[in-house]
């Protein structure tokens, strides 16, 4: 679609006076938004304007390729008001576009933008119910002071190039008592990261397994947002919980309160690529399932766990380990394929299952997640329902509902999507 440049002076005119008028009577000056958190962003194009929602963007966007054979980009945009608390705004479209053409890569607006937003501190709807949560109002109304996050998830065509640098551009109406003003801002340049993702080897034995609360739908991994040492981090963006399947799509038998009635519970977890071992925490008690657990220490979160260093700035945890049953120590140089440790139910976890991913510290807090692929792995059906690691023991039986997927067969390189059953 064609769009009128927001630098364009005539065009931005009426835009402006009304913005003035509403930032001015409130005795506030705003200024458009900078850099944010470690992004490289690119300098800002010139030209001047108030802006009603700053922004901000918590990690680098890191392009990786899915099972759907597309090239994903799923990050977060900060946005904040810096309109008086009497001052409502109506947040009507989000834009995010390549920065030298301008071409729009993704667009959210109705209640598919209302789906993906929500006040900093809120909890995520949906997150700790089976029952999927109630529509998100629309439109999207922003509080005067008040800070939201926008969960972005770019998805390109096989073959289309990722951009070098993006550019969101939101635009809506600041509704002041007097009346309403529209509003345009182009705002947070972004720098695209040109450093592919790990390519790794399974966590696990060969066998079939559930690939949950990966990205990048509506999972706590995706969309938990942390406060840690002042600053907000995603560190689970791309994490995926495993859980074994039997032959009959089950992930439990018998007992649903005994550990021993899971199939993941003592399984082997295996080195996905050789590293250094950084980080051995071991005699955390499992949690008897399937009642959720009370939140642990911070320092408990991930359970017994494994941190293995497998490239500058590249850690992998293994998580949720059965205590007792790990078997490598800090310092130790692990081979691909060597036995780790056994799958447990320790630290935040309600029933037994892996707990994988990429950090880019040796420790869970603070950490940014960055993605990551599997070589080799066959895709065998999907789960639709929503179905939390949390509830996989309250259901009337542990067979999980699986239903074909698009995207059966072999895939090299990818990244498995939520709720995916699969076979390494």
């Amino acid at each position: 679609m064609a769009e009128r440049d927001p630098r364009n002076r005539t065009g931005r005119r009426p835009l402006l006076r009304g913005l003035a008028a509403a930032v001015f009577a409130a005795g506030m000056l705003v200024a458009s938004a900078g850099q944010g958190h470690g992004t490289g962003a690119a300098t800002p194009a010139p030209g001047a304007q108030f802006t009603p929602l700053t922004a901000a963007v918590l990690t680098k966007p890191t392009p990786f390729v899915a099972t759907d054979g597309k090239t994903h980009l799923s990050y977060e945009l900060l946005t904040t008001s810096s309109l008086p608390s009497s001052t409502r705004l109506r947040l009507d479209r989000v834009d995010v576009r390549d920065a030298r053409t301008h071409r729009v890569v993704g667009s959210l607006r109705g209640q598919a933008l209302a789906e993906a937003a929500n006040p900093v501190g809120d909890p995520l709807p949906g997150a700790d119910a089976y029952t999927p949560p109630p529509p998100a109002p629309t439109p999207t109304v922003i509080e005067g002071s008040q800070q939201w996050i926008i969960w972005l998830d770019l998805v390109l065509d096989r073959g289309r190039p990722v951009p070098k640098v993006l550019e969101h551009r939101l635009s809506g109406a600041v509704l002041a008592p007097s009346g309403s003003s529209p509003f345009e801002e182009t705002v947070q340049p972004t720098r695209t990261s040109g450093v592919p993702p790990l390519n790794l080897n399974a966590p696990v034995r060969p066998g079939t397994w559930y690939s949950s609360e990966s990205c990048c739908g509506n999972t706590h991994h995706r969309r938990g947002l942390a406060p840690i040492n002042g600053r907000f981090y995603v560190p689970q963006r791309f994490a995926i919980d495993w859980y074994r399947v039997g032959e009959q799509g089950q992930t439990w038998e018998g007992d649903p309160a005994r550990l021993t009635s899971y199939l993941s519970y003592r399984q082997p977890v295996v080195a996905s690529t050789g590293g250094t071992v950084v980080e051995v925490q071991d005699g955390i008690p499992d949690n008897t399932p399937p009642v959720t657990p009370p939140v642990p220490p911070i320092e408990e979160t991930v359970g017994n766990h494994v941190t293995v260093e497998v490239a500058p700035g590249r850690y992998l945890l293994y998580a949720h380990l059965k205590p007792g049953s790990l078997r490598v120590r800090e310092g130790d140089r692990v081979a691909t394929g060597q036995v780790l440790g056994r799958i447990g139910n320790s630290g935040n976890s309600t029933t037994p299952h892996l707990h994988f991913q990429v950090m880019t510290t040796p420790e869970f807090f603070p950490t940014d997640s960055p993605p990551f692929t599997f070589r080799k792995f066959r895709v065998v059906g999907q789960v639709e329902p929503r179905l939390w690691d949390d509830n996989l023991g309250l259901q009337p039986t542990g067979v999980l509902p699986i239903t074909p997927s698009p995207y059966e067969g072999w895939h090299r390189a990818r990244y498995p999507l939520d709720r995916e059953i699969l076979e390494f």
